[in-house]
């Protein structure tokens, strides 16, 4: 799956605003209709008088009672430009993008402002190229600077400078069009062309002097002479009589980066910290955090002082912003924890803003890094209610699609990736390629066929469609299809020269391994042409992985296992396997006896995977290991982790209690291995974990029972108990009859003993049952030495047919004990 989360803000930080409609090029354009020209005069004025909110109300009032069609155009031509100039880019938008005005000379070049202002750079371009081909129009020079404002945000900045030229003429936009054309050839470095137009250049208007005074600091900063862009920077800062706000915030910037060439980021902070505090409620308060954030980077030890003020503060949003800044600060610090601490304190008590929705991303990320899913798609859709810009919104949707994807929702995954990849998206390619795989999934193939067709359109290149066909076969695999071997061997035959043709070989040796029956030599075959094909990275990582079960399913490759295992935790310590293979090497480890070190492996996956059930499991490993080893400090150790197991509250606990149990028996403590098993039965414990208790209380009592002849009575109402509650359990059936009759056996009541271990026997022989061997052996031989000391030969014999007929494990000797007896006593008549 194709990912694209970068959080890092687009554009140089000394540039002028891209959104060409923020540049002044506002205007209310003159009414053709000579219906209500008064009305509509008077609405638009408050607009040409800097307060367009005013213009807006009173001209969708006259838009709602327009009488006639010519009217309501006339008016919808005079609403839009007053929307964009009361920052409602949207409403512009879908107002503009009526049929009614959609193609008039003057919606056309208005609608590409609103597409502008919302940042939809591509599909803005083509109403501007549309607008300046109408050479009688009145927005033609405007059109054509808003192509080049387009493609240059699109970074087709040879493209820009092309249109920028027609303009050099032109006595009202000249100046304007030599001043971005020095910013674009700046951006290329080319300080040479871009000094020469600056010098021949005479603005009138004192913003156009500042704006040439701004472009000669960051002439400077290309040149790489910082000292002289900061004096420069910081004049324009101090005394911003004449500039635009968009232009101070440019020489903001440019300060910063000028102090970042020359690496002193601790003054240059001081700069934009005063700024912030002096204008907490900045509409670009996003871009100068995240500015400030660039400088606190560059510092050893950024000081976090102001940052701290603002989050003790009421001033909204710039606390949200300080609060966030103070979270990536303690990500950068390695300190996880507290970066989550404060995206947490932020997400529940902070005023929440458009521009604060990466800050909801960032912390979805996190969340999601650490294991928790949900928690990230419910973040993500707090965000999206602060209903964001298009462009965040895409990356929302793609991080959203990409969560529930690895949650396997996939009809929910597959949606978000198509709302992001809609027209002019910068995720439109990525979120594309993740929709194909997500109908995959859905098993839906016309639509898998719809989208890839869609990327084709797009004109991948040869890579991309390499990797379509490798993720389709890749996704076959993990769904068990049987045609996935044939999608990747397809794969590999019309891409051998593919840099991720060794996933392929990888995967075909998984799906060999987990064939029925295994095929090991295919398997081992398959990873050879991986590792001889310059593997990914990726495909290392799982080969290597893949080695480690091959190896585990062979006989007597244990000490293969180990090896491979630790030097896999050696290279890939951040893999998504490790836990996986940390188990097995427990595992393996515990197999071989070798208890100290399953011990310890098993400890360190449940340190590093604290939560959840791989930690519960790996602690009640860990302690089985420490009570194999039957040493009394180990067995200490084992009943304090088991113990841990308890307050987890998980599936195990009550297996960890019956556990402690038996160590507390080992160590001579009956009494308290009785209050453990008391605990178990009386709590909300599994039927099996209930039994192993029961019998465990009837073992005890039984062992006591030499003190106390009672303690037998007690132990055979645990057993009657047990067998009772284990009808659909032959294997506790019998054990619990067994000991019963063992019990009855110490009391000397060996006939009610012979009767019990028969009826074991007798079970046996009922065919709705699987056989169980282990307690029916120990019940026969019991008997048959029962009948043996009381001289019934003939019984015994009886008893030792039966054991020989069964077919377990022990029937060779109940034949052999059988012509003993018979060679013995004579009894060949039977």
């Amino acid at each position: 799956m194709k990912t694209h989360l970068a959080t890092a803000m687009p554009g140089n930080g000394a540039r002028l605003a891209v959104v060409f409609g923020v540049l002044g090029c506002f205007a209310l354009i003159s009414t053709g209709s000579t219906a209500t020209p008064t009305d509509v005069d008077a609405a638009k004025q408050a607009a040409t008088e800097g307060v367009p909110e005013v213009s807006v109300t009173r001209l969708r009032e006259l838009l709602k009672n327009a009488p006639r069609d010519e009217d309501w155009r006339n008016t919808a031509l005079q609403l839009g430009p007053a929307l964009l100039a009361a920052h409602e880019p949207a409403e512009a938008f879908t107002l503009l993008n009526d049929p009614r005005i959609r193609n008039t000379p003057a919606g056309t070049f208005w609608l590409g402002q609103s597409l502008a202002s919302l940042r939809r750079w591509e599909e803005a371009l083509p109403f501007f190229r549309a607008a300046a081909s109408d050479a009688a129009s009145p927005h033609r020079a405007q059109a054509i600077f808003g192509a080049a404002e387009m493609l240059r945000a699109m970074g087709r900045s040879e493209e820009a400078l092309r249109d920028l030229t027609a303009l050099v003429d032109d006595p009202t936009w000249s100046v304007r069009a030599r001043l971005r054309s020095v910013d674009l050839l700046l951006d290329r470095s080319d300080w040479t062309s871009a000094q020469r137009l600056l010098d021949d250049m005479n603005p009138a208007s004192t913003g156009e002097r500042k704006e040439r005074r701004f472009l000669r600091g960051r002439l400077e900063l290309v040149r790489h002479r910082p000292e002289r862009a900061i004096s420069i920077f910081e004049s324009l800062v101090k005394k911003p009589e004449g500039a635009g706000h968009a232009l101070v915030l440019a020489a903001l910037f440019g300060a910063a980066d000028a102090h970042l060439q020359m690496k002193t980021p601790e003054s240059g902070d001081d700069f934009l910290e005063d700024f912030i505090d002096r204008h907490p409620q900045d509409e670009n308060l996003p871009e100068l955090f995240a500015k400030l954030d660039e400088l606190y980077r560059g510092e050893r030890k950024p000081a976090r002082v102001e940052l701290e003020k603002w989050t003790r503060e009421p001033e909204q949003p710039r606390r949200a912003f300080a609060q966030w800044y103070r979270a990536r600060i303690e990500m950068r610090a390695g300190h996880r924890d507290r970066a989550l601490q404060l995206f947490g304190e932020m997400r529940k008590g902070y005023t929440k803003t458009a521009g604060t929705a990466a800050a909801f991303v960032e912390f979805a990320r996190l969340t999601a890094e650490e294991g928790h899913l949900d928690d990230a798609i419910a973040i993500l859709e707090e965000a999206r209610a602060l209903k964001p810009e298009p462009a965040m919104l895409d990356r929302i949707n793609l991080l959203e699609g990409e969560l529930q994807y690895r949650s396997n929702r996939f009809d929910m995954a597959t949606a978000r990736f198509e709302e992001a990849a809609r027209p002019g998206s910068p995720f439109a390619a990525a979120s594309r390629f993740n929709a194909s795989l997500g109908w995959l999934q859905l098993g839906n193939h016309e639509r898998f066929l719809a989208d890839s067709a869609e990327l084709q359109k797009a004109g991948p290149d040869g890579e991309a469609l390499a990797d379509l066909q490798l993720s389709e076969g890749l996704v076959r695999a993990a769904k068990g299809e049987k045609t996935a071997a044939d999608s990747l061997q397809k794969f590999v035959h019309d891409y051998p020269s593919s840099a991720r043709v060794s996933e392929a070989w990888v995967a075909l040796a998984e799906l060999a391994f987990h064939a029925t029956p295994p095929r090991i030599d295919d398997a081992r075959k398959f990873l050879q042409r991986a590792t001889a094909s310059k593997p990914t990275a990726i495909a290392l990582e799982q080969a290597d992985y893949l080695a480690i079960w091959i190896d585990d399913a062979e006989p007597g490759g244990e000490p293969n296992v180990i090896a491979r295992a630790i030097r896999f935790l050696t290279e890939y310590a951040a893999s998504r396997f490790a836990s996986d293979v940390r188990m097995k090497l427990a595992e393996t480890y515990y197999r071989r006896q070798d208890f100290a070190n399953a011990e310890t492996q098993f400890e360190t996956l449940a340190e590093q995977n604290p939560s959840g059930a791989i930690a519960e499991k790996a602690l009640f490993f860990a302690a089985q290991s420490a009570m194999s080893t039957m040493a009394p400090h180990t067995l200490d150790r084992a009943i304090g982790l088991f113990d841990r197991v308890v307050q987890m509250k998980g599936d195990l606990r009550w297996s960890a209690r019956n556990e402690q149990a038996v160590i507390e028996r080992r160590l001579g403590k009956p009494q308290d291995a009785l209050l453990l098993y008391e605990e178990v039965l009386k709590a909300g414990a599994k039927p099996n974990e209930k039994r192993e208790a029961l019998c465990g209380k009837g073992d005890i009592y039984f062992e006591m029972g030499s003190e106390d002849p009672k303690n037998l009575d007690r132990a055979i109402g645990a057993y009657d108990q047990l067998a009772a509650e284990s009808t659909s359990s032959r294997y506790w059936r019998n054990q619990a009859l067994f000991k019963k009759g063992a019990c009855l056996e110490k009391k000397a009541d060996t006939e009610g003993a012979l009767a019990i271990f028969y009826t074991v026997m007798e079970e046996q022989a009922r065919p709705e049952r699987s056989p169980e061997f282990f307690w029916f052996y120990k019940a026969g031989f019991n008997a048959a030495r029962l009948l043996e000391d009381a001289a019934r030969w003939d019984s015994a014999a009886s008893v030792y047919e039966k054991l020989g007929a069964a077919g377990g494990s022990r029937s060779e000797e109940a034949q052999a004990r059988l012509s003993r007896l018979r060679l013995e006593h004579f009894l060949w008549g039977n």
